[in-house]
């Protein structure tokens, strides 16, 4: 027998919800003319493996999103089944993320830097998503850990979609923006949860460490010739 879901009134479960929502709206933002509304706009036709790339990403993101939803309303037996597709899920978005990263700098693709420049970013987006991914995976039983390293996993995602977000300031910023933008989506997440705890919660220490501390380093490497390199070689 159906029943309808009670409203959400759980400011935890709310705060959820909402950021899920709001990477949803990021990502719309950034790929709705070069992928979602494409035919509206009338940009170039995609590769087969791109529009692959559109579709892991996009589950991805509804994936997060129903999860959420199905926390807040107590549907907790059908979020653990959805995990086990979602665990297939983000083994899909890494190597599929790294194949169209690759192949993207060798065919020159990039939204603004040289392509074998920011190919930095995609990668060490798949290297930050994964490990957060894993060890979130590692803590399902943990909830409080699980989620925020789910919805960090999920933040990390939001560069690429930021970097195609048509506005000229973040096109002129370049990388440093496009890392900053994630980072301010990141903090607010953190610093609303901590206000709301009266504590930094350690998974939220650890995954901001990790992910923040990586973007100097990709800024430090990217267009080094150890990196130029490595990133010829890549895309050979």
């Amino acid at each position: 027998m159906l029943t309808i879901a009670k409203p959400i009134k759980d400011r935890n479960h709310l705060f959820y919800i909402l950021g899920a929502i709001a990477i949803v709206v990021i990502v719309l933002a950034g790929f709705t003319k070069t992928y979602y509304l494409k035919f509206a706009f009338g940009t170039p036709a995609l590769t087969p493996l791109v529009n692959l790339h559109g579709i892991v990403m996009t589950l991805w993101v509804v994936l997060f999103l129903v999860q959420t939803w199905l926390v807040a309303s107590h549907r907790t037996h059908i979020h653990r089944r959805l995990g086990i597709f979602g665990a297939i899920l983000a083994a899909a978005v890494l190597v599929v993320g790294t194949t169209t990263g690759i192949v993207a700098a060798k065919l020159g693709h990039s939204p603004g830097p040289p392509p074998l420049v920011f190919l930095v970013v995609p990668l060490g987006d798949m290297v930050i998503f994964g490990t957060l991914v894993s060890i979130g995976l590692y803590f399902r039983r943990k909830s409080d850990i699980h989620k925020r390293l789910m919805l960090l996993a999920s933040l990390s995602l939001l560069t690429a979609a930021i970097a195609r977000i048509p506005l000229e300031f973040i096109h002129s910023g370049g990388i440093p923006v496009y890392f900053g933008l994630t980072d301010l989506c990141i903090l607010i997440c953190v610093v609303y949860d901590t206000v709301r705890l009266r504590r930094l919660h350690p998974a939220f220490t650890l995954g901001v460490i990790l992910i923040i501390a990586s973007q100097p380093l990709r800024l430090m490497l990217a267009g080094t010739q150890a990196w130029m390199q490595f990133a010829n070689w890549l895309v050979r």
